[in-house]
């Protein structure tokens, strides 16, 4: 019964990160948005890949959060420079995901907060 509503988080989770990929890509990269250039395609597989691996992922909202961080140290830097880019502009892309981010992270945040 609780797996269905990780298995969906997750799968959210890593299709807001692909999106993100793809919006940086397509910015940074000038890929046009139809293919991923070889960094960033690695960067999404790596991303799918820790998602797919999260022991947390039931108590967790996002990767920021976490007090575990299992991304190597080159990935964490690549992937905070597409969340830095690609955050705000998620707002004019996809503004229902960008909206429940915020929600979300706030949500969090307030948690976080309560339990220090």
């Amino acid at each position: 019964m609780r797996t269905q509503p990780i298995a969906s988080k997750r799968e959210r989770e890593k299709q807001t990160v692909s999106l993100m990929i793809s919006l940086y890509c397509r910015k940074k990269h000038a890929t046009g948005g139809k293919v991923l250039c070889r960094d960033c395609e690695e960067l999404r597989q790596y991303a799918m890949q820790r998602s797919d691996k999260c022991p947390f992922m039931e108590t967790k909202t996002f990767c920021s959060n976490c007090r575990v961080h299992c991304y190597r140290p080159a990935m964490r830097e690549k992937i905070r420079a597409v969340m830095r880019f690609s955050g705000p502009r998620m707002l004019f892309y996809h503004p229902v995901m960008a909206v429940h981010h915020v929600i979300e992270s706030r949500r969090e945040q307030k948690k976080l907060k309560k339990e220090s």
